[in-house]
């Protein structure tokens, strides 16, 4: 059963797997109802019929809306409502597409579940791990690093080996209706809308004040739902009178005190950190030996398409304490940290805190 959402990677997949000799049948969901300005899921369905029809296969709808809602949307606004920055493609994967979609899936007759994500899997002494997709610039091993390894038994990833490129190339030399469709952006599920219009709609805004870290305030914030660290763009702190004409950054968030700390300068040493909490944690193939007791040397993502950064790590109480080679910038709480041992993704955790930049060692940190 492949996840067909009307676009072109997951029509390429299912191609690919026709190719291969499966028996293959197509599952459109249907998870966002509200506000059709921006949701495409009428055009998406549409465009899913399209190829179904070009690949002769069977096309399969089920609404996942209330699930959706209760599994991923109400974590996806609390967090923001605490000050985080979420990243809802993570749950969305775990709860919706190798969750609620794999049951419905063997409901239907499946034996095994397809999507069009940029990953591999590799069996290895009765294991299933995670890989890197072979496109670096396209591997969504991060958004899958929660997902279960027994839902990852289950799963074939067709692209896996393949460049975005080439597969665009496949779609259009069989003629399919999605060749040429952009890629999908936005909120899973949800699209690509004015981000601000639409979290209005579900938390009240708590407007306050933009002050520097020494307590000058330099003028209002519209609510710190709206801001992330790292960010430029949206500050309205332009030149100012007696300031140097380096670009303002968001460097904190005070939600006790509802203040939005900003600094001055890309390399301001508050934009960096030595390390970082995170937790809970998510093990794909359990938790590593070197773990027992001791440190983890590895390497890890706080954010998607970044590049891989060395690292050591310990665990206590199911979180991790993690301390970089080098200092990281704007790691953002609510983001989620990813480990790697080469091309193999080993799980991870949501970021709750970072330490400052001159923190010390990890075991003292631990």
């Amino acid at each position: 059963m492949v996840g067909l959402s009307g676009g072109v990677d997951s029509a390429v997949a299912a191609h690919l797997l026709l190719r291969d000799g499966y028996q293959v049948a197509a599952l459109h969901m249907t998870n966002w109802e509200e506000d059709a300005r921006y949701c495409t899921a009428a055009e998406d369905l549409q465009d899913a019929r399209e190829v179904c029809a070009a690949l002769d296969i069977p096309l399969h709808r089920v609404n996942f809306a209330d699930q959706y809602r209760a599994q991923v949307f109400k974590h996806f606004l609390a967090e923001y409502r605490a000050g985080r920055t979420p990243n809802p493609d993570v749950l969305c994967n775990r709860e919706i597409k190798f969750g609620i979609f794999r049951t419905h899936a063997a409901r239907l007759g499946a034996d095994f579940i397809a999507t069009g994500h940029y990953a591999r899997t590799r069996r290895v002494a009765g294991h299933v791990h995670l890989l890197k997709g072979v496109d670096a610039g396209k591997d969504q091993s991060y958004f899958l690093h929660a997902v279960d390894e027994s839902q990852l038994n289950q799963a074939i990833f067709p692209l896996g080996d393949r460049l975005k490129a080439e597969v665009r190339d496949i779609a259009r030399a069989l003629a399919l209706p999605v060749h040429a469709k952009r890629d999908s952006t936005g909120i899973c599920f949800i699209g690509e809308r004015p981000f601000r219009e639409f979290l209005g709609q579900y938390l009240p805004t708590q407007p306050g004040d933009m002050v520097t870290p020494e307590g000058d305030v330099l003028g209002r914030h519209d609510g710190l739902m709206f801001y992330t660290l790292g960010q430029r763009q949206g500050l309205g702190l332009g030149g100012r009178a007696g300031a140097a004409e380096a670009p303002w950054y968001v460097a904190a968030k005070d939600t006790a005190r509802n203040e939005l700390v900003v600094v001055q300068g890309h390399e301001h040493p508050l934009l960096y950190a030595a390390g970082l909490d995170a937790g809970p944690t998510h093990w794909i193939n359990g938790v590593p030996e070197e773990l027992s007791g001791g440190e983890l040397r590895c390497m890890a993502k706080t954010r998607y398409r970044q590049v891989d950064q060395a690292c050591a790590v310990a665990v206590r109480d199911g979180r991790l304490a993690v301390r970089f080679d080098a200092p990281q910038w704007a790691i953002t709480p609510g983001q989620y940290l990813v480990l790697y041992d080469g091309e193999r993704c080993l799980g991870g955790a949501p970021i709750q805190r970072t330490w400052p930049r001159a923190a010390g060692t990890l075991a003292a940190a631990v």
